[in-house]
């Protein structure tokens, strides 16, 4: 998943970008009222209400072959439920406005959620079997291929309630988190922007909006930043019920699940010590004056000034090339740095081009952003992107690909144990935007064009490091409050410029629209505490690259084996074979320290030109 509305280019012609792919959903179903759907439907309920017969109650009992069988009928119910999710929700992303498309959403969640009750004993109660017992059942060689399912499942032992307690969680689901979800989506996609353009007044989505951000004109930044401003103080009343709800029913049920700290849920969830985030937090932030604060004040520099206007923070500099890339020509320059490291890799990646497997246009409605869905591994995974031409497009194309060719290879494990932690899901999309960039720079013409692309990759880093690190610490500042009593909308602004003051420095000048622009991040609503597995997973492939740059023959290989190990694996064993630790301190200042080298490498340049 690509961060958050990353900066692209203003809104330009279809001829100019080529033919944009769309997605054909018909892979998971041909259509919402299509018989295969309402088969699939009445299946996966007659299956679960047949395991549920069969086995509650049951399973500590079971031999670890039957065990296995169980858990393969369990996975074959819950793969199904997943493709029908997936099929609707990838609907959804693709016109949130439609109300069809909505109410079809809100169907499914009901439909999946309700055939789920019939599921939610199976690991219940795989969690109340004693360790010594499960251990001489994992002795069977069937039920050993599920270890790693079974070790991930039991990790949240400390944590279940009651069965019907957890039942009636699973119940009001989709009457309580799921809603309030949707209303945010539902409510930012409907946001219409009016921005004065050199040709005259328009209005935009969200997406369009933002993209004028990094435009060349100065004006047309500042236009659309006070339209971005106005537009979410407007509407900063609901976003503001929407965050102070979710915080609080989040508080309600770690309380109940006895969990440390706000943030803990999400750690244990992408398997990694609360220490060890503890570590990456306080190692990005102790390096905001040498990183973000030493950048910002070079750029102002380059543009004549003290402080840059917060509009100008992802400027294109003066010197800048804004020509038009064409779809066509993001595709060969991504395949061609994917197959430059692995052919095998430029392979994988080539399915989703001759295919209908991506959604690139920019449409009213359509979910802004960009993601890589990965639906079923009986199926496959699915791009959307915004794409408008811009260098950081390619880069998003490249970031996003990275995932959906991670989430394809890791597919060979299973429905149950294919996907990856959170903080490992960003270790090949960042790969992938690291190949990308270094083709681009040698294929760069001019000194000057490699320091104008250096310097995006600066910023690219800094919004997926320091950016996201800042993110995470006005999350973990307003979970906190909210604990005190519910929070107003000018005490949740109040926090979100201090982060923003601490984290870009007295180089960035903010305006009093700035305060409002919390409320577009959807990560903050969809995945609490999400945002920091950006920053592990930069960090990581910092580290990581830097070994592919010394390595001798065989770290492709290596670098495949760990995309294909998917969720079987946890961060110590992914990383031994390349002689990383990210539990040692050291390993967050290494990563670190790749991004104040190219600082460094940049300032170097300034000074030659």
């Amino acid at each position: 998943m690509k961060q958050l509305l990353a900066p692209a280019r203003a809104t330009v012609s279809a001829k100019a970008l080529g033919d944009l792919p769309e997605w054909n959903l018909d892979d998971l179903f041909p259509g919402r009222d299509s018989a295969e759907l309402a088969a699939a439907t009445e299946k996966a309920r007659k299956q679960a209400q047949a395991l549920e017969a069969s086995y509650k109650d049951k399973l500590a009992g079971l031999k670890g072959a039957v065990l296995a069988k169980a858990i393969g009928e369990y996975e074959e119910i819950d793969e199904t439920l997943g493709r029908m999710m997936s099929f609707a929700s990838l609907l959804y992303a693709a016109d949130m406005t439609e109300p069809e498309s909505g109410r079809f959403y809100q169907t499914m969640q009901e439909t999946v959620t309700e055939i789920s009750t019939h599921l939610l004993f199976f690991g219940l109660e795989l969690n109340k079997i004693d360790d010594a017992v499960l251990a001489e059942k994992l002795a069977d060689p069937a039920l050993a291929k599920y270890e790693p399912w079974l070790r991930d499942t039991r990790a949240f032992r400390p944590h279940q309630l009651d069965d019907s307690i957890e039942r009636l969680l699973l119940e009001k689901h989709v009457a309580g988190k799921a809603a309030w979800v949707r209303l945010f989506d539902e409510s930012m996609a409907a946001l219409r922007f009016k921005v004065a353009l050199p040709h005259g007044e328009k209005e935009m989505t969200s997406a369009e909006v933002f993209n004028l951000m990094s435009e060349q004109d100065g004006k047309v930044r500042k236009a659309a930043a006070k339209s971005i401003g106005e537009v979410l103080g407007e509407n900063a009343r609901v976003f503001t019920l929407i965050t102070n709800t979710l915080a609080k029913d989040k508080e309600i049920e770690d309380k109940w699940r006895k969990f440390a700290q706000p943030v803990s849920s999400r750690n244990l969830s992408n398997f990694v010590e609360d220490e060890v985030v503890d570590a990456l937090v306080a190692a990005v932030k102790s390096m905001y004056p040498s990183l973000s604060h030493r950048y910002y004040a070079l750029k102002a520099s380059w543009f004549g000034v003290d402080q840059l206007d917060y509009w100008d923070r992802n400027a294109p500099l003066p010197d800048e090339d804004e020509r038009t890339i064409k779809w066509s020509d993001a595709v060969d320059t991504v395949l061609g740095a994917y197959g430059r490291f692995s052919p095998q890799l430029a392979e994988v990646g080539e399915k989703f081009f001759d295919n209908d497997w991506i959604d690139a246009p920019v449409r009213p409605g359509k979910s802004p952003g960009a993601f890589a869905h990965p639906t079923v591994p009986s199926a496959h995974p699915y791009l959307l992107l915004n794409y408008q031409g811009k260098t950081r497009d390619v880069m998003t194309l490249a970031h996003e690909l990275g995932h959906g060719v991670h989430q394809v290879l890791a597919g060979v494990q299973g429905h149950l144990m294919a996907d990856t932690p959170l903080t490992l899901a960003e270790t090949a999309s960042v790969f992938g935007e690291m190949l990308t960039f270094r083709k681009l720079l040698d294929d760069a013409p001019s000194p000057a064009q490699k320091r104008v692309m250096l310097a995006g990759k600066i910023e690219d880093m800094l919004n997926t490091v320091v950016r996201q690190i800042a993110f995470f610490e006005f999350e973990r500042r307003v979970h906190d409050r909210r604990g005190e009593g519910e929070l107003l909308t000018e005490e949740i602004c109040d926090i979100w410029m201090e982060v923003q003051g601490e984290s870009l420095g007295p180089a960035i000048r903010f305006e009093g629209e700035y305060r409002y622009y919390w409320t577009y991040i959807p990560h903050f609503i969809h995945s609490p505490f999400y945002v920091y597995a950006y920053a592990f997973g930069d960090c990581l492939v910092n580290s990581l690259y830097a070994v592919y740059q010394g390595a001798a023959d065989g770290f492709a290989e290596k670098y495949l084996d760990m995309l294909r190990a998917g969720g079987t694996l946890r961060h110590k064993e992914l990383l031994a074979p390349f002689g990383l630790d990210a539990s040692d301190p050291a390993f967050w200042q290494q990563g670190l320290s790749v991004i104040s080298g190219l600082l460094d490498e940049l300032v170097e340049m300034d000074a030659e030109t």
